[in-house]
């Protein structure tokens, strides 16, 4: 059939590339993008800005846009960025691998290089300078799922669906490239409003499910003290639900891998806090590690959750659940078994135990409050923290930085509802920037409050203006200890010192008078108090900025125990050879 007679066909042939991408990201649940601007994206902005159901957010920089589509993943389930072509995809590589470490549907667009440049051995700009420009989609591969390079309308409409839906059912980051001169040429493929994608459920394989859930069921069944452990894939699963209803069935404690902190309510009755080997919540490493029996759903045991490989967990007593593969101790495994149908399934094959909550209880002591401070003394961290405690509901959320905020904010405790995000796989410092930027905009109805210190932000500092831009409402507390101080425990050096900056000052001149942004500098209780309740008072609707001074010692205690282990595990010496 000829070209012309495909209005024939499909009635109309109005539908461009860049107005099928925007639909497609409303229908998955996108209604920001994370952009910014280079001469090889802005037709498709253009495009981007005409859909009625996207909100164009520009950043300062990729960095913070790659950072902020990870934030609002977080929030929504799915986020996106857009970029341009090399010096601005590998200016966002970092943060796309920090979505992959951490099982977040990111869509990356990257605007590319027109359709007619490929295979010309020409040398374009943007790029290192050789005719050979794929450098940008070689870095991609390992840090996405799949790789879409569209630079021909005939298949675009296929690829693109295929990007999106891989991001989905992988919840795993994609790279989708489109040429600049694509967006805005009419093709039949896109004639008609795209429709809704239908991503087939996974289903169990029924016999391995049965076997899995009989296996554990008499595993468990047999253990004096079993326990039950929350992992991060929890979130990729989607088996939060299902893990409750094992725990109520079961009556076993149940308590969080670090990086688990959020996906687990602990408000339930047998929550009994967060495992993390010797930096664990008081009582709770005592009683995991006692165990007989230990099911972990969704764990990631790295160097940093296993406090330097110094957990006291024993293989042959534990059940791992994975988000599609159960192992019971040494073996049994059982493959294409989905985690959310196996925690409910085995719900209804377990005896009620609740030894280890009655060990649990009768050894309890509730956590001491700080010492009382000397009139004008310099706020301690743990007062601080005890404040930040007393902000949280459930219409907040804590977004906590690499550093000791990871340790303090792991000690809060989260009422109903309050969301709780940070990133422990890949520990990028100033990751907390953007993502706040991202949780703000996707989920509207929170108020964030980001524990940053003073070296992360000096990375990513840039995009408070963004926040300030799209009117939210955060509460940033700067800590401000003088240096890289998770360094500090690690391994102590010169470096570890940074230039002080007037934060304060630097986030005035940010705001220079547009739009609603409040800050204040805190150096003791009293004036915490103050901007704590200014900022939850006069200022609700501002974006709050409070910069605390503490010693540049003042740590918590898991800090400097976990500095140690990890210090020694990566002290290791080689192995002989």
């Amino acid at each position: 059939m000829e070209e012309a007679d495909w209005s024939a066909v499909t009635g109309s042939c109005s539908g461009t590339l860049g107005s099928h991408l925007a639909r497609r990201l409303v229908q998955i649940g996108v209604r920001d993008v994370f952009s910014v601007p280079g001469d090889f994206n802005l037709t498709l902005l253009d495009h981007l800005i005409a859909e009625p159901g996207l909100n164009l957010v520009g950043c300062c920089n990729e960095l913070n846009a790659g950072y902020a589509a990870d934030g609002y993943a977080r929030a929504r389930g799915v986020g996106a960025c857009v970029v341009t072509f090399t010096v601005g995809g590998l200016s966002v590589l970092n943060a796309i691998a920090g979505a992959y470490s951490e099982n977040l549907p990111v869509i990356c667009i990257v605007g590319g290089p027109n359709s007619n440049d490929y295979g010309t051995n020409r040398i374009l700009h943007h790029t290192i300078g050789l005719p050979d420009f794929t450098q940008e989609l070689r870095s991609f591969q390992t840090v996405t799922c799949t790789q879409a390079v569209v630079n021909n309308l005939e298949d675009a409409h296929e690829q693109i669906d295929t990007a999106i839906s891989t991001a989905l059912k992988e919840s795993k980051p994609v790279y989708l490239s489109i040429s600049c001169n694509l967006p805005g040429i009419p093709h039949p493929t896109f004639s008609r409003e795209p429709v809704p994608f239908f991503l087939a459920p996974k289903v169990s394989n029924q016999i391995g499910l049965e076997a899995a859930v009989e296996a554990t069921a008499d595993f468990l069944n047999r253990a004096v003290k079993p326990v039950i452990v929350g992992g991060p894939k929890l979130r990729v699963a989607k088996a939060q639900r299902a893990l409750i209803e094992l725990a109520d069935a079961s009556g076993y404690p149940i308590a969080v891998m670090p990086s688990g902190k959020g996906l687990v309510p602990e408000q339930h009755p047998h929550f009994i806090g967060t495992y993390w080997g010797a930096v664990s919540t008081t009582f709770c490493g005592e009683i995991v590690e006692s165990a007989d029996a230990y099911v972990f759903a969704g764990p990631i045991f790295n160097d940093y959750s296993s406090v330097g490989y110094s957990l006291l967990i024993k293989k042959e007593k534990a059940v791992i659940v994975e988000p599609n593969r159960v192992t019971v101790g040494n073996g049994p495994s059982f493959g294409w078994v989905f985690m959310a149908d196996f925690l409910s399934a085995l719900a209804k094959k377990l005896k009620k135990n609740e030894t280890a909550v009655e060990n649990y209880r009768r050894i309890y002591v509730p956590p001491g409050v700080p010492l009382r401070r000397e009139e004008h003394e310099l706020l301690r961290v743990n007062v601080l923290f005890k404040h930040i405690q007393d902000m949280l509901d459930g219409n907040s959320a804590v977004i906590a930085e690499t550093g000791d905020s990871w340790f303090n904010c792991q000690k809060l405790r989260l009422p109903e509802n309050c969301g709780y995000e940070f990133q422990m796989q890949y520990g990028s410092i100033g990751w907390s920037v953007g993502a706040t930027l991202g949780y703000a905009q996707g989920a509207k109805d929170k108020r964030v409050i980001a524990c940053i210190g003073d070296g992360s932000f000096q990375v990513t500092a840039q995009d408070v203006s963004t926040m300030i831009r799209c009117g939210q409402r955060s509460i940033i507390f700067l800590i401000n200890n003088g240096g890289y101080t998770i360094e500090v425990e690690i391994h102590d050096g010169p470096y570890n010192v940074i230039k002080n900056w007037d934060y304060t000052a630097l986030i005035n001149a940010i705001h220079n008078g547009e739009g609603k942004c409040w800050t204040a500098k805190v150096r003791t209780e009293d004036e915490l108090t103050e901007a704590i309740a200014t900022a939850t008072g006069a200022h609700k609707d501002s974006l709050c900025f409070i910069e605390v001074f503490v010693h540049k010692d003042d740590t918590s205690k898991e800090l400097l125990e976990w500095g140690s282990r990890v210090s020694a595990a990566n002290g290791r010496p080689p192995n002989p050879q």
